[in-house]
């Protein structure tokens, strides 16, 4: 019920969106006299934001066709690399340039898509040959591709690994910094040719006993059932994948907007400002911002609640109790992986120390292939994002891996 509920207030606001939307049009032609004088352009802006707020969103395009290597321009191609149901390895392919490091970047399974980490794979490109986890909405999976759990997202980042190859590097964002963790304990293990040369981790929650945030509170202040029974929805019979228990990206949008309420609807009150002001560059900023971040997709409910379970209230990891296919994940098997902890100073999602703690479980690695960064001024999203990602968090990524290239 509640997804059909969902879908209905949907359909009816995609509606009023378009019916929106072509009032703001109308108002603001150059041959209506109310596009000059009046309320006209008010009434124009507030129409244009509600517009944009209402209307539904798709998954968007990364859209990187160039950037700059060594001081020249270079078409950027995009290629898959190997198909999975529940996700795909995507390629971005510099034209004309010789391979650098290899790159693996493991996007969040967390309600967004791999696009909203546009900007890291943007600065990471001149440097990097860049591979990323393209996650595909659960409910656009049949149930005939039966399920994706934990133990399926540590399998999916062993094989792109291995699709990509040996010497491969990898940065985990976040949520699966947990996951690409047990990875490389595995692989390290099994002593796998296919074991990543660098592991960084931003902003990830391997220990959230550390600094409990108010996402970590939430996870712990409630029983493992009410989570089952309150957040888990069926997909409806309109998508591929009817039938399917699911945590709906909706509803994980509407908790991020809700933690921070008072700075959206801030937002948009600028952008309502800068649309009445005339100023369509900072209104469309904001719009490209939102169209980004409004844009949802479904996560399995199997994969959502162990991870509730095992990250946030068993503290599977750092305990040493975490299993992959009934085998201990070992940290310290992790002797030549070189780690690399970053964490933002106002990162109200994983609090610091929660990613520092991978460096501290990892005993037996060198004390040389281990590199903390605590981003000073950097809330989550700037970690990965922005101008304190740009000039002062990557640098200090590419010289890792290159410090670690060989």
């Amino acid at each position: 019920m509640l997804y059909d509920a969902y879908e209905f207030q949907r359909s009816m606001l995609a509606g009023a969106s378009a019916i929106a939307n072509m009032g703001a049009g109308f108002l603001q032609n150059p041959a209506n006299p109310f596009a000059y004088f009046g309320g006209g352009p008010v009434f124009a802006s507030a129409l244009e934001v509600f517009a944009h707020a209402a209307a539904p969103r798709g998954k968007p395009e990364f859209g990187l066709t160039e950037t700059i290597v060594d001081g020249r321009p270079v078409g950027v191609l995009e290629e898959i690399v190997a198909r999975r149901p529940f996700g795909q390895l995507k390629h971005f392919v510099r034209e004309g340039v010789e391979r650098g490091p290899k790159l693996l970047i493991v996007a969040p399974m967390s309600g967004h898509y791999a696009t909203l980490l546009r900007g890291t794979v943007e600065r990471l490109l001149p440097s990097t040959d860049v591979y990323i986890t393209d996650w595909r909405d659960a409910k656009l999976v049949p149930m005939s591709d039966g399920g994706f759990d934990f133990d399926d997202y540590v399998d999916y980042v062993i094989a792109f690994l291995e699709a990509i190859g040996p010497g491969a590097h990898m940065l985990a964002v976040c949520q699966p910094s947990v996951p690409c963790y047990a990875a490389a304990c595995v692989m390290s293990a099994a002593k796998h040719p296919c074991r990543p040369r660098t592991l960084t981790m931003m902003g990830g929650p391997v220990d959230t006993r550390e600094a409990p945030t108010a996402v970590n509170t939430l996870a712990t202040q409630r029983p493992h059932a009410w989570f089952e029974q309150n957040v888990i929805a069926t997909v409806p019979l309109t998508y591929p994948g009817a039938g399917r228990k699911v945590y709906p990206g909706f509803l994980q949008l509407a908790g991020f907007m809700t933690m921070n309420l008072g700075n959206h609807m801030m937002s948009h009150w600028e952008m309502f400002k800068h649309l009445v002001e005339g100023d369509g560059e900072s209104a469309e900023a904001t719009k490209d911002f939102y169209d980004e971040y409004r844009a949802v997709c479904d996560m399995t409910a199997e994969f959502y609640l162990q991870t509730v379970d095992l990250v946030f209230q068993r503290h599977a990891l750092p305990k040493g109790e975490m299993l992959h296919r009934g085998l201990p994940v070992d940290p310290k098997a992790i002797t030549d992986v070189a780690l690399l902890a970053i964490e933002g100073e106002r990162d109200d999602i994983s609090g610091l120390g929660q990613t520092k703690a991978a460096l501290t479980l990892a005993a037996n690695l060198p004390a040389d292939k281990k590199h903390y960064l605590m981003a000073e001024g950097a809330g989550h999203y700037g970690i990965f994002n922005g101008s304190k990602w740009r000039t002062r968090i990557a640098p200090v990524v590419e010289q890792w891996i290159a410090a670690h290239n060989g």
